[in-house]
């Protein structure tokens, strides 16, 4: 009897077991469902098998060099540039369908892929040999980019792909890659056309080649302030270990000023032709931010000079920007409002001018030169040019002595003659510039020689003093309305 009184207990025990079992599972069930546990687990499972099929269907692995770094378009990337240009000089010959592109030399071009076209390239015998690697070039769809940087107009983002074997991962990225970036710098330098650049709207350049003749050897100066200037661009060209080493960022400052027809933006086109870099010039008139502003900043590239050709037609940049007319400022904007016209006076302010000159971001790259140029030196704000900005201040004078002696050599191909004391000394007495100077020794004709080219420059700066005498000198010219030139814009005809 009591085994029979025992069973019904056993029964109701495992009765009660099985339902906490039953509940429990649930409960577990319902988290792992929430948390999608087995979802994930399942897609790991069929992820990795389908992978382990695609290495026996396909077993390239493939390493994609974008146009762009990041995420916006603000700077293409260098190993972009690079990978071009290795192609363009090592593979080119294999390609079907290339692109040509001007390169240094006035007969040469650079060739490179178009999209879509694929070729290959082999391990060099001390990289192992005989291995085949193959390179695509295409680009990606619109719709894959961001908007925020397209500024409306979706163009496609290129990019090289390069596809090779798992077994040849390492010596790939850590030989093969490599070597591409070094031949591909050597090659862009090879190629190397120097640009000028100018801002064709608030975020974007466009360029030319650089070919002014201007040099140092044919800018009439003093030849000690000359030599001076070169010795200062040599050491800063030098000094990339310094600039580290004392903690700056490897720029400098340099600030032309002078009278019209001085030679600033001929001195400007010496620098870039003695540093072998390229030109930018900002037009700061038609740059609407220091956001737009700092984003053209960034798309320069290293070894090059930043130009802004008279700082103070520009914009309100001088000393006395605390006594603006706001008011004035303010009643314009009202009046483009209600006129249903945009506002497209440009809001680049000193502050933002002058973290583009040695802000945070002026750090981003290396090698540049920053030149500012004016007419009206002390029109200029302190901030703005104080050293450390515009680390060296290049007063571009009227035509001296030295300068002329120069100059008649290079037009008239004289040393010596029996005026040249003569006009010595009436550069003493009245101030030409070195532009006036070269276009009266300038020929006009065939019959012209060296001692007709030189009394007419006496007979003008006879007459130039005479003016000066009786008070039609450049000095008794009426001011400009507001003390300014902007309507002139004199440095532009230097």
């Amino acid at each position: 009897m009591m085994e029979s009184a025992g069973a019904p207990w056993v029964g109701l025990n495992s009765g009660v077991v099985l339902s906490l079992i039953a509940v429990l599972w649930t409960v577990v069930w319902q988290n792992l469902q929430r948390l999608q546990l087995p979802q994930h687990f399942l897609k790991r499972c069929i992820g990795r098998h389908a992978r382990r099929f695609a290495a026996i269907v396909d077993p390239y692995l493939s390493v994609t060099v974008a146009e762009y770094d990041g995420g916006g378009r603000m700077r293409r990337a260098e190993a972009y540039e690079e990978v071009k240009a290795y192609l363009a000089e090592t593979t080119s010959r294999d390609a079907r369908h290339l692109r040509a592109e001007g390169a240094k030399g006035a007969d040469r071009l650079m060739l490179s892929m178009v999209d879509g076209e694929e070729v290959a390239d082999v391990l060099l015998p001390e990289e192992g040999g005989g291995t085949v690697f193959w390179w695509a070039y295409s680009k990606a769809p619109p719709q894959q980019q961001d908007w925020r940087w397209g500024g409306g107009n979706q163009e496609s983002r290129h990019y090289y792909r390069l596809f090779f074997l798992d077994r040849h991962r390492d010596v790939v990225l850590n030989t093969y890659l490599p070597r591409v970036r070094r031949e591909g710098r050597a090659v862009m330098v090879k190629n190397r056309r120097r640009k000028l650049s100018t801002n064709i709207s608030s975020h974007e350049w466009t360029h030319v080649t650089f070919e002014h003749p201007k040099t140092f050897a044919t800018l009439a100066m003093d030849p000690a302030k000359k030599k001076e200037i070169v010795d200062d661009l040599d050491t800063f060209k030098n000094g990339k270990d310094y600039y580290a080493r004392v903690g700056k960022a490897w720029k400098r400052g340099y600030l032309l000023h002078g009278p019209p027809g001085t030679g600033k933006s001929a001195m400007i086109a010496a620098m870039a032709n003695h540093l072998d870099y390229d030109v930018y010039d900002i037009e700061l008139t038609s740059v609407h931010s220091n956001t737009e502003l700092r984003k053209l900043f960034i798309q320069t590239k290293s070894k090059s000079i930043i130009v802004i050709e008279d700082i103070d037609c520009s914009l309100d940049l001088t000393g006395a920007r605390g006594k603006k007319k706001d008011s004035e400022q303010d009643n314009k904007a009202a009046k483009a409002d209600s006129d249903g016209k945009k506002d497209t006076r440009s809001k680049v302010t000193l502050s933002g001018l002058l973290n583009f000159i040695d802000g945070l971001w002026s750090a981003c790259g290396g090698e540049r030169i920053i030149v500012f140029t004016t007419n009206h030196l002390e029109k200029l704000d302190p901030a703005l040019i104080r050293r450390g900005r515009m680390d060296k201040h290049i007063e571009m004078s009227y035509c001296g002595a030295p300068a002329f002696e120069f100059l008649a050599s290079t037009y008239l191909g004289v040393q010596e003659h029996e005026l040249f004391a003569t006009v010595g000394t009436l550069l003493q007495e009245v101030d030409m510039t070195p532009a006036d100077v070269a276009e009266n020794l300038t020929p006009k004709s065939i019959d012209d020689d060296a001692d007709s080219c030189l009394r007419g420059l006496v007979a003008a700066l006879e007459k130039a003093k005479e003016d000066k005498a009786n008070g039609r000198g450049k000095d008794q010219q009426p001011e400009e309305e507001d003390g300014g030139a902007v309507a002139a814009l004199p440095g532009k005809s230097e």
